[in-house]
Formats: structure tokens, C-alpha cells, sequence
């Protein structure tokens, strides 16, 4: 019996003198990396001009402000939709408001509202037109962007262009600091482009321009820069 218990610790012991290795053990941390970024842009015409107009009404009861609002929103729209053909016109209404309008002691003494109407597309002389022919809906805001097309046009070709810097600027940070080449570990590739920025009209203005209706508004776009970044990283060797 002694003999049986003298077996069993000597296992015991044997077993906890193994060598234990864990499955989560730490990697070794990674040499000779080095992160970078490079990027590539494109200036390019805006060939989307987008037209913003509007209407307010003004009454005792809001139920008579939107009727007048939907009314002229109506008329335009039926202008308006006889001129639709994408990607060189299109037509969408845009925001509404109703509010109250307040006396000197806080009740409401009567309503106001705006409508919208939003002309866009890549027809310049197309959609200026069908605006001069709305009545009751003013240009209120002028502004120029990119068409989708034209947009992943000089996306493709920024992009090649940061690929290549980023190349370029891996090689040259390998041979400085003294390596035959690199392996690429990691990247990551980003991209903006410049938004459409409205051009506001000052409501007076809009008053002043009502008897021209006719006459379609002058109109030049600028240019957008659309921009693309690589960034990663490299293993020297």
C-alpha cells in the first residue's frame, strides 16, 4: 500500500514539472515596419448645376397658407416635369415650412409658409430655361457639383495616382533606411471630393427678379478637386 502511494506522487510531481505553453502567448513584436501615407488629386469642371426655388405664403389660418403653397407647388411642378429628362434635367420638390406668426402678446395672429422646387442635372441651358418659365417660384439658391459619372471618373484616376506615390515613397523610405525591398502588410484607401455649395439669393432680390421671369439666369460653374489618400503600412527587408 505504502509502495502504491509512493507511485502516484512521483506522477504527480513528474507531471507538474512539464513545461506549460499557452495558446495566447504575445507574438513578437514586428520589426522593421514603417507607416505611410500618400495621396492623389483631380480638378475637375462641375458639370451639375442645381437650382433651388421657392414660394411663400402668407394667411389668417394655416389650412388656406398651404393650400396657396401646394397650389403653386403644383403649377411648377407640371412645367417643370414636362422638361425632366435625366441625367440632363430632373425635378424634385425640396423643404416645406408652416409657422405661426405672433402679435406683441404671443397669440398667434396668423401663419406663413415656404415651399421648395429643386431643378438638377448636366443641361445647363435646359434647366435655367424651365425656370424662367415658373411663376410664383423664384430662384432662391444657385449651386455646381459633380455628376456621379464624372465624379467616379476622377475618383479612378486620383486613386491611381496615390497608389503610384504610395509605391513610390515605399521604395524610397526602404533604400534609405538601408533595405533590399518591402512587403506590403496593410493599406487602406480613402477618398473625398469637394461638395456643391449653394449659392444664395437674398429674398429681396427674388422680388426684384419676378416681371423677368422669362429670362433664363446666366449660369458658370467652377471646378471641384476630388482627392484620394493610401495609407498602411510596409515590411522592410
Amino acid at each position: 500500500m505504502q509502495n502504491a502511494i509512493k507511485i502516484i506522487a512521483t506522477s504527480a510531481l513528474l507531471v507538474s514539472a512539464l513545461p506549460v505553453f499557452s495558446q495566447n502567448a504575445p507574438a513578437a513584436d514586428p520589426r522593421n515596419v514603417v507607416q505611410l501615407s500618400a495621396s492623389g488629386a483631380v480638378e475637375v469642371q462641375q458639370d451639375e448645376l442645381i437650382l433651388t426655388l421657392g414660394a411663400g405664403a402668407d394667411g389668417r389660418d394655416a389650412s388656406s397658407v398651404q393650400a396657396q403653397l401646394r397650389q403653386v407647388v403644383d403649377a411648377a411642378l407640371t412645367v417643370a416635369r414636362s422638361q425632366v429628362a435625366a441625367p440632363q434635367m430632373e425635378v424634385r420638390t425640396g423643404q416645406f415650412s408652416l409657422y405661426p406668426r405672433h402679435g406683441k402678446n404671443g397669440e398667434i395672429t396668423g401663419w406663413q409658409g415656404r415651399a421648395e422646387l429643386v431643378l438638377h442635372g448636366r443641361d445647363f441651358a435646359r434647366i435655367t430655361a424651365t425656370a424662367a418659365r415658373i411663376q410664383g417660384m423664384p430662384i432662391a439658391q444657385v449651386g455646381f457639383g459633380l455628376s456621379r459619372s464624372e465624379s467616379e471618373r476622377a475618383e479612378r484616376e486620383a486613386q491611381s495616382q496615390a497608389i503610384e506615390a504610395f509605391k513610390v515613397r515605399a521604395a524610397t523610405l526602404t533604400q534609405a533606411f538601408g533595405f533590399a525591398g518591402y512587403t506590403l502588410r496593410e493599406v487602406s484607401v480613402s477618398s473625398q471630393g469637394q461638395m456643391p455649395v449653394p449659392r444664395p439669393r437674398m429674398m429681396a432680390m427674388e422680388a426684384k427678379m419676378a416681371p423677368m421671369a422669362d429670362s433664363p439666369l446666366p449660369v458658370e460653374s467652377g471646378k471641384s478637386t476630388v482627392e484620394v489618400t493610401v495609407s498602411g503600412s510596409v515590411q522592410m527587408r
